[in-house]
C-alpha cells in the first residue's frame, strides 16, 4: 500500500491489520515509515506489518520497490495507491518529470505493471486507485506543464489520469483473476493540500470527514466478497457512482496509457 505513513493509507493500513490481513506500506522516508509501521503494529497487534522503502517520484525507486515486492510476496491480494501530492508550483524530479504527474500518475502506472505477475499468482487479487471525480482534460502536448502550468489544474489533471489508468487497466486484466477499481474517498482531513491558498484549505477543512470515515468505505473494496470479481468500476462510501464521461473514453486512456508507457520505459 502506497501512501501508508499518514491520512487515509493510514487509516486503510490500521483497519487492514486490524482485521488480521498482513500488510505491506510504502515509505519514501525510510524512518518515517518505520515509525509508522511501528505504530499500527502497536494499535492493532498485528505482527504481519511490513515496511517497503520507495518514492514513486522516482521511476529507479519504483523498480527497486517492485522487485523487493515481488520477491517478498510472490502472490499479491491487494494492491492499494493512496499516495499522492500537491504542489503550488512546478518542480521537477530526478527523472525531469513534473513532481505531480510523476507521484500521481507514473509512479503508480509503473508500479502496478511490474507487480502483474504476483497479482496474477494471487487467487482473486484487487487493485484499487484512490482518485476524485475530475472533469480536468489532459494536454497530450504538455503533459509535463511546461508551457502552461497552474497548480490545481494540474493536480485535477493527475486525478483524471488516475480514472483512466484504472479503468484502462480494467480493461487490459479482462476476465482474469485481477481486478482494477477506482475510489473516491470525499473530502478527508489530511495534509494533502497544505501547499493550496490558504481559503480553499480552510473551506475544504471545514466540511472534511477523518480519515477513519473515508477508509471505512474503502475497505470493503479490498477485502469484502460483494466486490470481488468487480472491475472497472468507481466508488464512494461503498457505493458505485458516475465516472466523468472525459474519463470513460477508451481512446483518451489508451493515449494515456501509451505516454505514460514510454515515460517509463514500458512496452505500451
Amino acid at each position: 500500500m502506497t501512501g501508508a505513513t499518514a491520512g487515509i493509507g493510514r487509516a486503510i493500513a490500521e483497519a487492514l491489520a486490524a482485521a488480521g490481513i498482513g500488510v505491506a506500506i510504502v515509505a519514501r522516508d525510510g524512518a518515517r515509515g518505520e515509525q509508522a509501521r511501528l505504530e499500527i503494529a502497536a494499535a492493532t497487534g498485528s505482527q504481519r506489518v511490513e515496511l517497503y522503502e520507495g518514492d514513486l517520484s522516482d521511476m529507479a525507486s519504483v523498480r527497486r520497490l517492485a522487485a523487493a515486492v515481488a520477491e517478498r510476496r510472490p502472490a499479491l491480494d491487494i494492491l492499494v495507491h493512496c499516495a499522492a501530492v500537491y504542489t503550488s508550483r512546478r518542480s521537477l524530479t530526478v527523472d525531469g518529470y513534473e513532481t505531480m504527474f510523476a507521484t500521481n500518475v507514473l509512479g503508480p502506472f509503473l508500479l502496478t505493471n511490474l507487480l502483474l505477475d504476483p497479482l496474477r499468482a494471487a487467487e482473486a487479487a484487487r487493485v484499487i486507485v484512490l482518485s476524485a471525480p475530475s472533469t480536468s482534460r489532459l494536454d497530450f502536448d504538455d503533459l509535463q506543464g511546461e508551457r502552461r502550468f497552474r497548480s490545481l489544474s494540474a493536480f485535477g489533471a493527475s486525478k483524471a489520469a488516475d480514472l483512466l489508468f484504472a479503468f484502462e487497466l480494467a480493461r487490459r486484466l479482462g476476465d482474469g483473476p485481477v481486478t482494477a477499481n477506482a475510489v473516491h474517498p470525499g473530502l478527508v482531513r489530511t495534509n494533502l493540500m497544505r501547499q493550496a491558498p490558504a481559503p480553499l484549505r480552510w473551506a475544504v477543512r471545514f466540511v472534511s470527514a477523518p480519515p477513519t470515515r473515508a477508509a471505512a468505505g474503502i475497505v470493503p473494496l479490498a477485502v469484502s466478497p460483494e466486490f470481488r470479481g468487480l472491475s472497472g468500476r468507481f466508488f464512494k462510501a461503498g457505493r458505485e457512482i458516475d465516472a466523468p464521461a472525459y474519463t470513460r473514453d477508451p481512446e483518451v486512456a489508451r493515449r494515456l496509457w501509451a505516454a505514460c508507457a514510454v515515460l517509463c520505459g514500458l512496452s505500451a
